[in-house]
């Protein structure tokens, strides 16, 4: 994929030329996504993303450059024009001889480079058929598939050179419910680290058919009431708020800084007895998995919080040099196109003891989050603001009707402390995470929790 012999001579000329440390990432990435409107195919496209980036520590700082022209004397050139800023010092890389090819765990049976797409397009177009067919009430449906296929060459001076592949697959299925008034949106993206052979256990009708009931449910929901409350959060998804309000304080990114809650808190208890949090991205073809991450490291399953207690960060090289601690195969980024740093894989609070048949009937008043949607962060302090696409009334421990317009708004690190039941059901969900080096499949997870009080904000 890259010339061994052309890596070891930017890597050379970056350290003669004063750099600290030296780091090429070459990237060549094959996209495809097909999308149906209201069940008919309304875009196919497919491109070649290509090119390398080139990673320099001097002291603190970074210089990063990148490119789509792998012409030999361009990157010579840009690996000049980068090194110029490191000042004078005289180094000698450690010479590569052979890049170590990753046999990944992650196996990929039909790889969508080669795959027939028309069997695709029918899974797809049954599952628009299941979500128009739920209800007279929808009255749009959007369903599509992408899958890509990435191979990277990382090489650094430190004489590490590695190739890795990886192939994901994620379909999304919309679907719009509407009445006089209003309109309201279910959705299903389920995705993973395979090839095409993911449709071979894709349920097109199930997906659709849930997409499609959640829209119809909270178009005839009443809005949601106000005030300080227990919450029963469902397992999936609901493990976004531990993601953005949690997960990306345990970053050394922002660790490293000072700029988190959890800052200086190892072996402090944070968190509840009940709650164990865990990122790992060797889980087998889980689309959040990585076999080895963006500066070569392999990926690990890492122990963030253990019986309530901090164990642990997510570290990649920069910020873990600064923070004296080693990497933990936390280093991603979108492209050759972003500087890595320390991002999640699957991040999920594990299973606990209680069925969420004994949290729901534990809880005599409160709310049932059924789905999560989006919301806001504040990473320094874990305040945030999430919407519920899908909420309930609990009332005599049990669920009732279906309210809408629902949003949690609390401090992560309250949050974690006030979980006082962890369901038996872990379940993980797949989707995106946008930050400084770009937008990265994740998965996020938990059982069905309760946080004894949050503040539920309604209409």
């Amino acid at each position: 994929m890259f010339d061994i012999d052309l890596a070891n001579d930017i890597l050379t000329l970056a350290m003669d030329k004063g750099a600290d440390f030296a780091e090429i990432f070459a990237e060549h990435n094959t996209k495809n996504s097909i999308s149906l409107i209201n069940g008919r195919v309304e875009k196919a496209s497919g491109g070649i993303d290509h090119g390398m980036g080139l990673r320099l520590f001097k002291g603190e700082r970074v210089i990063y450059i990148y490119t789509n022209d792998t012409d030999r004397e361009n990157l010579l050139k840009m690996t000049r024009d980068a090194a110029a800023g490191c000042g004078e010092k005289c180094g000698e890389a450690v010479r590569i001889i052979n890049a170590d090819k990753c046999e990944t765990p992650h196996k990929v049976i039909i790889s969508p480079e080669k795959a027939d797409k028309k069997p695709t397009v029918q899974k797809l177009k049954l599952a628009d058929e299941a979500a128009r067919r739920y209800s007279p009430l929808v009255t749009q449906t959007s369903v599509g598939c992408t899958d890509s296929v990435q191979r990277v060459f990382i090489a650094n001076s430190e004489g590490l050179c590695k190739t890795d592949e990886r192939t994901r697959t994620r379909v999304s299925v919309y679907a719009v419910a509407s009445s006089d008034t209003e309109k309201q949106t279910g959705y299903f993206g389920p995705g993973a680290l395979c090839g095409t052979e993911f449709f071979d256990s894709f349920d097109p009708e199930a997906v659709g058919t849930e997409a499609a009931r959640s829209a119809v449910t909270m178009l005839k929901a009443d809005n949601c009431p106000g005030g300080v409350m227990p919450v029963i959060i469902g397992n999936g998804f609901g493990g976004v708020i531990f993601h953005e309000a949690c997960g990306h304080g345990l970053e050394a990114a922002a660790v490293s800084k000072n700029a988190s809650v959890f800052a200086n808190k190892m072996q402090c208890r944070i968190a509840s007895p009940l709650i164990t949090a865990i990122d790992d991205g060797t889980i087998t073809n889980q689309w959040g998995s990585i076999y080895i991450d963006d500066e070569g490291e392999y990926g690990r399953k890492n122990v963030l919080i253990e019986n309530g207690i901090l164990k642990g960060y997510m570290v990649d090289r920069y910020n873990g040099a600064r923070m004296g601690i080693g990497a933990t195969g936390s280093s991603r980024r979108q492209s050759y196109r972003f500087v890595p740093t320390s991002r999640m894989t699957n991040t999920y609070i594990a299973a606990g003891e209680s069925t969420p048949e004994e949290i729901i009937s534990a809880t005599e008043h409160g709310l049932y989050a059924k789905y999560m949607g989006g919301g806001s962060v504040n990473p320094a302090t874990g305040e945030f603001n999430f919407a519920v696409n899908e909420a309930y009334i609990v009332r005599g421990g049990k669920i009732c009707e279906p309210v809408r317009g629902a949003t949690l708004i609390g401090k992560g690190a309250e949050v974690l402390m006030d979980i006082d039941m962890v369901g038996s059901d872990l379940k993980l969900a797949e989707g995106m995470c946008g930050a400084s080096s770009g937008s990265i499949p994740v998965c996020v997870g938990q059982p069905t929790l309760r946080v004894k009080t949050i503040t539920v904000g309604g209409r």
